[in-house]
């Protein structure tokens, strides 16, 4: 299994388990602010790598009037100075390979999005950054299909790559996390993250809208972590009824201290590593 350093002793592999959080899509630079506050000081009080993940830009919206985000300039300006306030790594999502140079001026890790997997120019380009790269497994997708995802990144020469698991379609307007393929992806010999919030969505399923069954999030993430992945990913908001995306799935800040506290009891069991 090989090690990925991000930024700030966060590193992907090495034994611990990472966190990847914050809302959806950046909805003001106040909301970004005082999430990234709340999670870099529990992060840090819990001894855990975090790293703080918000989208300049929600590009595969069910609706053509949903929020979609502040843009890149704006967005990028604003995942910047979360970096530099907080410490901490940020991640974002990347739509066109244009996007790849200059978010990666910024961010430590770019993720591409479930529904882009395949995009060939998309992930060359991310690879060519030299950033991580997070790579969410399409939910048309077996997980041994992205051997050859990850084959396109490495062309590039960059190994610092990380797959992850968003569910997989099951019929109309539903997903299932089939926890086989955390295993399956991990033998491609790269960290793998589960996005528990993600796996719970109903995509379009409210017609002009995604919903969900964000209940059920955190089960998804304890039953990952079981199987000894190296990150957990999840989106969170203070309020996800009025959350401007995912507001079905999202998980309430309130609940993310204890939800995080049983992950890392869970981590410390399976990879047996020493209490205290």
């Amino acid at each position: 299994m090989k090690k990925i350093a991000v930024d700030k002793g966060v590193e992907f592999g090495g034994g611990g388990l990472v966190f990847i959080a914050g809302p959806c899509v950046i909805e003001s630079r106040e909301m970004a602010l005082d999430l990234a506050k709340r999670l870099s000081a529990l992060a840090a009080r819990l001894k855990v790598g975090y790293i703080f993940k918000a989208s300049f830009d929600k590009a595969n919206r069910t609706s053509v009037d949903s929020f979609r985000g502040p843009g890149i300039d704006k967005g990028l300006e604003i995942l910047a100075e979360v970096r530099q306030k907080f410490g901490v790594p940020v991640l974002t999502d990347i739509h066109e390979p244009w996007q790849c140079r200059v978010a990666a001026e910024v961010c430590d890790v770019l993720q591409i999005p479930a529904f882009l997997a395949r995009q060939t120019d998309l992930v060359v380009a991310a690879g060519e950054t030299g950033a991580v790269v997070n790579v969410k497994k399409g939910q048309f997708m077996a997980p041994e299909d992205m051997a050859q995802v990850v084959r396109k990144i490495e062309s590039t020469g960059n190994r610092r790559i990380v797959l992850c698991e968003r569910g997989s379609s099951f019929g109309y307007h539903n997903l299932v996390a089939d926890m086989r393929s955390l295993l399956i992806m991990r033998e491609l010999g790269y960290p793998v993250v589960m996005d528990a919030t993600h796996s719970v969505q109903r995509p379009g399923g409210l017609g002009t809208g995604s919903g969900g069954d964000g209940k059920y999030a955190p089960a998804l993430a304890r039953a990952a972590v079981a199987t000894g992945v190296d990150g957990v990913f999840m989106e969170t908001h203070m309020n996800p009824k009025v959350a401007k995306s995912d507001a079905a799935n999202a998980i309430k800040f309130a609940e993310v201290e204890k939800l995080w506290k049983t992950l890392i009891a869970i981590d410390k069991v399976v990879k047996g590593k020493q209490r205290g």
